[in-house]
């Protein structure tokens, strides 16, 4: 079991890190930039996405999910950086279904188009390059 210190080395030095995880991580530094823009700024960033002018309720729920975001953000970013191939793995099982729940989330009027088609998007194209590299990796491995 690694020490704390040899953890957060390798936070910062992610040696060994494979393509799989590398993709988790950058996923990661991708809705860790989101998440402040969300969370300071949620009139803003539902303006970039063209959903509906934000009453003060729904910028503070959007503001919220800002905070919730840069969590995820965090546990990708750390994942990835440690080479966590459990993560990556249970991110394959994740990500796919965010797609079909944004769908059904919009079929029921729950979020507007464009937020689904954001996050749909975002989560179903990340996952297909983690799946691929996961994929390259798995058949380097068997070759080996």
């Amino acid at each position: 079991m690694p020490t704390a210190l040899e953890m957060f080395r390798q936070l910062l030095h992610a040696n060994g890190q494979s393509r799989s995880a590398r993709s988790v991580e950058l996923f990661g530094w991708l809705i860790l930039v989101e998440s402040p823009l969300i969370l300071l700024g949620p009139h803003w960033a539902a303006s970039l996405i063209h959903l509906p002018a934000l009453d003060a309720q729904a910028a503070n729920y959007f503001s919220l999910v800002g905070l919730l975001i840069g969590g995820l953000g965090m546990l990708y970013v750390a994942s990835g950086r440690l080479n966590l191939a459990g993560f990556v793995f249970a991110s394959l099982l994740d990500r796919p279904l965010v797609p079909f729940i944004m769908a059904f989330l919009w079929w029921r009027g729950v979020i507007p188009g464009p937020l689904a088609v954001a996050f749909a998007l975002q989560d179903g194209l990340s996952f297909l390059w983690t799946l691929f590299n996961w994929r390259a990796e798995q058949r380097v491995a068997s070759t080996v």
